[in-house]
């Protein structure tokens, strides 16, 4: 774009009849330009009188009151304005709000200090380590107590909602006690719904431990995990030091035992850099305040229903397992525990039971499973000598 200085010296050059296409190539411009500034009688303007509308015009009221109320992701106003008939994209909505952020209050966060035995944050990290010799993405399940901070990890090979809950079962056996409440993230093992401006609605599950251990569930706020930040600091200082110091473990199990040691010697042994206290003896003031545990431990297990083949086998985990003959093309109820046992129910029996194989052992079988239709069959008996005329013909 010609500035007012450019402007100056066109009018200046042509005054003294000099070409416009000298000028131009004085100036660096295209002759166009020139001939274009000579014609206006000065430097453009910048505006643009017939500037065509944009699809976010109408919209931009809204986006306005919604920046006042404090809502700054751009993907929920996204979806708002979708709500209201807007149909253009995200990145328009992005350069509007762009100038506008150094009016978003500061992020500067209050700490929230809760009393003795009010709060547990949970959380998961995974890191790639070697396993058994081979590398192997391993999940680790961190818990920490908001007062005292004396958290505990459980590391295993998924992280689903079975491993969620036996992750929080395992915690409250190691603090010896449960906290008045549980703070989750968005994760569907135990938030099903969480908008802004409506309740949060839980996994049905995740309700039932919370019940059987006398806890209340809470979710973080959408898009906002510094509400746990406590136990996002631990996932780091897990990942920073634990597996840092062991690089390598023979199984899950060798590495859960190192981390009990580990958390006992190091974690619980920690000044703590804001509270100001060794951990564990901050601890010794909440343990009072947590309830106690059930009489009977939850079941994480996973339950499932299952449609049984016709040739008497069930699909679970890539791998085929054998069930009684009568109980063939009927839905059946399975129990998979995470050390890999398998139960079959008809009802409330147990009727078969196999340990979880690896799909390159094959399929498991038992015998007795499919006796029964040998037993029924009816094989026709020829007499042999039948074959031995026929062979003498030939």
């Amino acid at each position: 774009m010609l500035r007012k200085e450019d402007w100056m010296e066109i009018k200046e050059l042509a005054e003294k009849g000099i070409y416009k296409k000298d000028i131009a190539e004085e100036l660096g411009v295209s002759p166009k330009t020139v001939t274009r500034a000579l014609a206006r009688k000065g430097a453009p303007s910048g505006e643009r009188p017939n500037a065509r509308r944009s699809k976010l015009d109408p919209f931009k009221p809204l986006i306005d009151s919604l920046l006042s109320q404090g809502v700054w992701n751009g993907k929920v106003i996204l979806e708002e304005l979708k709500t209201r008939g807007y149909m253009g994209g995200s990145t328009i909505i992005r350069d509007y709000m762009k100038p506008r952020r150094s009016l978003r209050p500061s992020k500067a966060t209050v700490r929230f200090e809760t009393p003795p035995g009010h709060q547990l944050q949970h959380d998961w990290g995974e890191i790639v380590t070697v396993v058994a010799g081979h590398h192997q993405k391993v999940y680790f399940n961190v818990n920490t107590p908001g007062f005292s901070r004396r958290f505990h990890f459980w590391c295993t090979d998924a992280n689903d909602a079975e491993h969620t809950y036996e992750g929080l079962v395992r915690t409250f056996e190691y603090l010896g006690g449960v906290p008045k409440e549980v703070l989750v993230d968005n994760q569907k093992c135990a938030v099903i719904e969480n908008r802004v401006g409506h309740s949060v609605k839980f996994n049905e599950r995740f309700i039932d431990l919370a019940g059987h251990y006398g806890f209340t569930p809470k979710a973080c706020r959408p898009c906002r995990a510094r509400t746990k930040g406590k136990d996002e600091r631990m996932v780091g200082y897990i990942r920073h030091n634990f597996f840092v110091r062991y690089r390598s473990f023979e199984s899950f199990s060798h590495m859960n035992q190192l981390a009990e040691l580990w958390l006992a010697g190091e974690a619980d042994a920690r000044l703590h850099g804001t509270v100001k206290e060794i951990v564990r003896e901050r601890f010794l003031r909440e343990a009072p305040a947590l309830g106690p545990l059930p009489a009977v431990r939850y079941d994480t297990s996973c339950y499932e229903t299952r449609l049984a083949s016709w040739d008497g086998y069930i699909d679970m985990k890539g791998n085929r397992y054998s069930i009684p003959d009568n109980l063939r093309g009927r839905l059946v109820t399975t129990r998979l525990t995470l050390d890999g046992l398998l139960s079959v129910y008809d009802g409330e029996a147990i009727v078969a039971g196999h340990r979880l194989k690896d799909r390159t052992q094959g399929w498991a079988t038992r015998a007795e499973h499919h006796a029964s239709p040998w037993k029924s069959l009816n094989v026709e008996r020829r007499d042999l000598a039948v074959y031995e005329e026929v062979a003498q013909c030939s």
